[in-house]
């Protein structure tokens, strides 16, 4: 079998037996978010093992219908950090705003919703629990719409 060339790359794909076999299980049975899918699908074209297709990060970007960004920090996630991290979903602390809600007030936010509400109220209101929120100082401010999105996290969201 010819080797194939691989274009310089700072990270390149070279996927084992098993690692190939375990994504193609993934994609071809089971249910996973399509995420996963399209992770798995990247690592196996990208994979430039004898057993692999080795195609170059443009390619896959357009066979997949993706950025050549998301394929290129997949493909250095799967060096830096092998299958299980590249799959995985990356959150960056330094793109997104800073949560309202950290555990500690995420949690006495729930004792809150779960004690009874206030005199005259048969059930706490999210603008209620903004108020009281901020009321007994768990956070310096907070909207309803983020009170909402934290207890619908929680599976709290009868209210």
């Amino acid at each position: 079998m010819a080797r194939k060339e691989v274009a310089v790359k700072k990270y390149v794909v070279k996927l084992g037996d098993e690692e190939r076999e375990q994504l193609n299980s993934m994609i071809n049975k089971g249910k996973h978010p399509a995420r996963y899918l399209l992770k798995a699908r990247i690592l196996l074209k990208a994979d430039a093992s004898d057993a692999g297709e080795g195609w170059s990060d443009s390619q896959i970007a357009a066979a997949l219908v993706t950025s050549v960004d998301t394929v290129a920090r997949t493909r250095q996630r799967l060096v830096e950090e092998g299958v299980e991290g590249a799959l995985k979903r990356h959150h960056s602390p330094a793109s997104a705003r800073q949560r309202v809600f950290d555990g500690e007030a995420e949690a006495k936010l729930i004792a809150l919703t779960l004690s009874p509400p206030p005199k005259g109220r048969a059930k706490w209101s999210l603008r209620l629990l903004e108020d009281k929120v901020v009321e007994l100082a768990i956070v310096d401010r907070a909207s309803d719409n983020t009170i909402g999105r934290t207890l619908k996290k929680t599976f709290l969201n009868r209210i």
